[in-house]
């Protein structure tokens, strides 16, 4: 049988990710189902991690799953000198799916290579991020009823930011108008904005965070500045507070507009932000389990009519 993994969202087809928010929709209104009864889920987090794995512990016990695996690599035999490869191989004797994030670029792919059971990529540097994509676009189908033609703003890191590089290839199929609003010198790296251009993705550049631009949005895409992606401090603390959204600024927001970020945040958004109606980053958060109780049920072979069943 073929193995099925989720390293990157690029070559996901449309009807794809269509079947993945279904899923998580069933799963929505009865998350816990013993679908999974027998199964291993190996979680490996070589970087820190708090929303992704524990909604990715979360769904495979409400799956009827055990979990293993560690949140410290400097627990496991990589201090030694145990290569990523002997790693994979090792773990898979004893798990049926692998759900890894590392700090390397790449890492997720080449895993997927060498591992004989499914690899799911929770974050791979800052390349990509599909899992988290995934619940995105569940979240924005939730709340605006559609993925089509929507006016999405990208705020912040662009650069560094592997969510809203996956963001942007998965919305390939839905005609969005993206508007990158960063500093100079996080900009979106000039190799997303040719993969726009080639897919024709309509997008804007602009360093402005008003409500002018706010008032345009659909959904605002709020991201944090990572200070671990920089090795000049001195650039990092340049640019960390440059924009924070504050409630103040959404009085001419379209009423359904709806504020995501994959958290954690940091002083991007001000907390007086958390009671208007425009806030939903936590219950984006809460989506993650819906989605990922999806993913990982599909990487394992189970389709929406074993779901629905």
């Amino acid at each position: 049988m073929e193995k099925r993994c989720l390293v990157s969202v690029a070559n996901l087809p449309k009807e794809k990710i269509l079947n993945l928010i279904r899923m998580g929709q069933e799963f929505e209104k009865r998350p816990n189902r013993k679908l999974l009864d027998g199964r291993i889920v190996a979680t490996l987090f070589f970087e820190p991690s708090t929303r992704t794995r524990l909604s990715f512990e979360t769904a495979a016990n409400r799956l009827g799953a055990k979990v293993i695996g560690f949140t410290d690599p400097k627990v496991t035999s990589s201090t030694k000198g145990e290569t990523l490869k002997d790693t994979i191989m090792m773990v898979s004797n004893y798990a049926d799916v692998i759900v890894m994030r590392h700090y390397l670029e790449g890492a997720a792919k080449y895993a997927s290579e060498v591992s004989p059971v499914p690899v799911v990529n929770a974050g791979d540097g800052a390349n990509q991020h599909p899992s988290q994509t995934l619940l995105d676009l569940y979240s924005i189908n939730k709340t605006q009823g559609k993925l089509d033609d929507l006016h999405i703003l990208l705020v912040g890191d662009l650069k560094y930011g592997r969510t809203v590089h996956s963001l942007i290839m998965a919305m390939r199929h839905f005609n969005p108008t993206f508007h990158f609003i960063a500093p100079e010198e996080l900009s979106m790296p000039e190799e997303l904005k040719a993969y726009c251009r080639e897919q024709g993705i309509k997008y804007e550049e602009q360093t402005d965070f008003n409500e002018e631009v706010i008032a345009k949005a659909d959904i605002i895409y709020m991201t944090r500045v990572q200070r671990e992606r920089f090795t000049d401090l001195m650039e990092y603390e340049r640019v960390k507070d440059v924009y924070i959204l504050r409630a103040a600024m959404l009085r001419n927001a379209k009423q359904n507009m709806k504020i995501l970020h994959p958290l954690p945040r940091v002083n991007e958004i001000a907390y007086d932000v958390d009671d208007d109606p425009h806030a939903y980053y936590f219950e984006q958060a809460r989506n993650g389990l819906y989605a990922r109780e999806a993913i990982i049920c599909d990487v394992l072979g189970l389709t929406l009519e074993d779901v629905k069943a």
